[in-house]
């Protein structure tokens, strides 16, 4: 008796699944469905993976930004980290965050500053053209000089006199970027 209840249960489920309406799974039909697939299948390949790559940088070089926002001492070295985390797929990244946020307790300890303003290593930089004294100037200061030699050529020139002339000389010379000191003595 059960087993032909089951069966009567069976054979009016199927009888009313033949009675229902169609029922699409689209708003759109036809040519609007394969132009509607086709923006999909677009984003889905080309922009989702673009997206995703450009956040995954941004996310990466996160702890570099921060590094350099508090000018800590190891900004190169958390650079470098950041780079190796994109190459072994975000693994160092940890490191590299905790590494940007915490204090550089070490380095204040040997440098006396957790800051870092300028790196004594680097090059000095060269003298721009508003640091570079004026050729005006200089022709005029040489000018000058040579007045004074001329009129210390007519008597004996005082030692005072001639220590005042070496040391004018001398700026000037530092002025132009010479490297050679006036000789001493005379």
């Amino acid at each position: 008796m059960r087993v032909m209840v089951v069966r009567l249960r069976i054979a009016a489920a199927y009888a009313l699944s033949l009675l229902a309406a169609p029922v699409h799974a689209s708003l759109f039909k036809g040519e609007e469905l394969d132009a509607v697939a086709n923006g999909i299948a677009w984003v889905a390949l080309v922009i989702v993976p673009i997206v995703g790559i450009a956040v995954f940088w941004l996310v990466h070089i996160l702890p570099e930004k921060i590094a350099e926002k508090k000018k800590h001492p190891q900004t190169a070295a958390i650079q470098t980290t950041c780079l190796l985390s994109l190459v072994f797929g975000g693994m160092l990244w940890p490191i590299a965050w905790v590494w940007a946020t915490t204090k550089p307790v070490l380095h204040k300890a040997a440098y006396g500053t957790d800051v870092w303003d300028k790196d004594p290593h680097a090059p000095e930089e060269a003298a721009t053209p508003a640091t570079q004294p004026q050729l005006g100037d200089v022709r005029a200061d040489l000018q000058r000089l040579r007045e004074q030699i001329e009129r210390l050529g007519a008597r004996p020139p005082t030692a005072q006199e001639l220590d005042a002339m070496r040391a004018e000389l001398d700026s000037v010379q530092r002025a132009v970027g010479s490297a050679q000191p006036v000789r001493q003595g005379g």
